[in-house]
């Protein structure tokens, strides 16, 4: 069975919004640093600063886009619990040091995601109920009527699934959208942010994104629809279409203005180089994520600041990183990079990444580009993308026929070749 959206088509896309989207050749990294960077520890360091340093190189590796943590005031350090929106004064640094850095980004042609989180917001002053669900004293001073009626408002029923603990924004009030679009518009133009992240976007009806998204036109989207894979009671499932197409329901939600984060890819590819490789292709021979039915929407990633770093989830198995990074970086979707791999884990690894990233890069893949899978069985998988590309990872032994093709790259695990 292939996947149900509503009137797509990969190759008639209409809409001048997707254009970046639809160039498919973008490299998105996902800033993050076990140390000093964007993980659950990276407030306690001088984080703006700090990556200001590191904007040389990243451009000189090739990512197009840097996502940086919340950069707006949150009642709890790590910026997920923001309360006064306006304020981009945060543990992660002055208002003067983000500009700094994004001035820096824009010098090097780097651009700035920004993590917009918007589906609860933390109360200035108790109301209703005697939840700290009012925001008296601060800009956009809503009252309990912005607050959904489940977790201690005024307002309506939540069009998602609520986040435990705090006020939830009921996004279904035209005042508190239009507050909202008003604030993107200012982070888009004023402040100079160009993409935007969704935090948790299942808390909130995705066709609110879209008008978000049309109201402050970044360049790039995407959504971070997370839920859980499919499990049985001995594992993961291996079909996990009814995981990939709830976000395709989300991009289409969207109008397919935002990419998501391809969490099904996430979580095959973590079980499947344990030895499982016969998991990477999909009873119709493509790739068995969001990448297999809609690669241009899907951001592939191997671990962020809640799968990995000190927080640890949901994390990809450490002794099989490069593995995973010779998948994601040789195949179609959009791939990102973990800034604890690339930056913490030491230079070879560094270097690795960048290897496969500029193999990418010169061999135009993209994230349309075409794969045939040759093999998927438990210690071998290998494929062959577009015209010039092959890779394989696992132990069992494979190589391209033919003399055109020359290794690329090689390393514990994996093999790259290139025409």
């Amino acid at each position: 069975m292939g996947y149900l959206s509503n009137g797509f088509d990969e190759r008639n896309q209409q809409n001048d919004l997707g254009a970046v989207v639809r160039s498919g050749r973008e490299i998105l990294f996902q800033e993050k640093n076990v140390l000093q960077a964007f993980n659950w520890e990276s407030h306690k360091y001088d984080w703006w600063r700090n990556l200001e340093m590191k904007v040389p190189d990243i451009a000189k590796c090739g990512f197009t886009s840097t996502w940086l943590p919340p950069a707006t005031h949150s009642f709890a350090p790590q910026g997920y619990v923001p309360q006064n929106l306006y304020s981009l004064n945060s543990s992660y640094g002055s208002e003067h040091q983000l500009r700094a850095l994004l001035q820096k980004m824009k010098q090097y042609k780097v651009r700035a995601m920004a993590d917009i989180v918007i589906n609860h917001r933390c109360g200035t002053t108790q109301g209703h109920g005697g939840m700290y669900n009012r925001y008296d004293g601060i800009p956009l001073p809503w009252d309990e009527h912005a607050v959904t009626s489940c977790t201690g408002g005024l307002g309506n029923q939540s069009t998602g699934d609520n986040f435990h603990g705090f006020p939830n924004i009921d996004h279904s009030q035209q005042f508190v959208r239009k507050d909202i679009t008003a604030w993107l518009q200012w982070l888009r133009n004023s402040v100079g942010f160009q993409d935007f992240r969704f935090d948790f976007a299942r808390g909130y009806s995705a066709k609110y994104v879209k008008e978000y998204i049309e109201g402050a036109k970044p360049l790039f989207s995407v959504g971070e629809y997370w839920d859980s894979c499919n499990y049985n009671g001995h594992g993961m499932d291996y079909n996990q279409d009814s995981h990939r197409q709830r976000i395709i329901n989300w991009i289409d939600g969207t109008g397919q203005l935002s990419t998501a984060f391809d969490f099904t890819t996430k979580g095959i590819l973590q079980e499947a180089v344990k030895g499982q490789l016969w998991r990477l292709r999909d009873p119709q021979g493509k790739p068995p994520g969001l990448m297999g039915w809609w690669p241009s929407r899907a951001v592939t990633f191997l671990d962020n600041h809640d799968t990995g770093s000190t927080q640890a989830h949901w994390p990809f198995p450490s002794n099989h990183i490069l593995e995973g990074y010779a998948y994601i970086l040789t195949h179609p979707g959009i791939p990102s990079v973990f800034y604890d791999h690339f930056y913490d884990w030491g230079d070879a690894i560094h270097d690795k990444i960048v290897k496969l990233m500029d193999i990418r890069k010169r061999q135009d893949i993209h994230s349309r580009s075409s794969i045939r899978i040759m093999e998927a069985q438990p210690n071998l998988y290998s494929a062959i993308i577009g015209e010039n590309v092959c890779m394989k990872i696992g132990d069992g032994s494979w190589c391209p026929t033919g003399r055109e093709w020359s290794l690329a790259t090689c390393g514990h695990g994996y093999a790259v070749w290139q025409k």
